[in-house]
């Protein structure tokens, strides 16, 4: 996803970071480099250099420090990225069990009643258009039970 623009307002102590789909919120207390009373964000500029892709603040004592998209949609808990970083996780996951598993490709593919070309897309972390569905059914056929664990998130 790409920044917009990038805003930021001392007194609120966060910046407003415009997407094509949203503004979002992000409070300085999360910044690596804090800014303070004493220390204000005097610059906030979206970053070209990262394809769009983050921003960079300046504070008025001469530090720099740069905010990716990823941080952002994390904090203003954007349902597309979380499903995202599921997927990519569910995906690492299924290709260390796949690695590890004692059936051969070729029937864990008829298992699944799919193609090969649709088993490697699956396996593929890069590929977000696949589901969570078809991911729980390749970890099924691997013998996996999936349980999904809700829990507070730590500070």
């Amino acid at each position: 996803m790409k920044i917009r623009s990038v805003t930021f307002n001392n007194r609120k102590k966060g910046f407003e970071v415009r997407t094509s789909k949203a503004a979002l919120w992000f409070p300085y207390a999360k910044l690596e480099i804090r800014s303070t009373s004493d220390d204000p964000v005097v610059r906030a500029v979206v970053d070209a250099e990262i394809g769009r892709e983050g921003f960079i603040y300046a504070l008025a004592s001469g530090k720099e420090g740069t905010v990716h998209i990823d941080r952002v949609l994390e904090y203003n808990q954007d349902p597309e990225y979380l499903r995202d970083r599921l997927l990519y996780r569910l995906t690492l996951e299924a290709q260390r069990r796949v690695a590890r598993s004692r059936l051969s490709r070729r029937e864990i593919i008829r298992r699944l009643g799919t193609s090969a070309t649709q088993f490697y897309r699956l396996l593929d972390q890069t590929n977000y258009r696949k589901s969570i569905d078809q991911l729980l059914s390749l970890l099924y056929v691997l013998d996996c039970d999936v349980d999904l664990v809700v829990r507070a998130k730590p500070d």
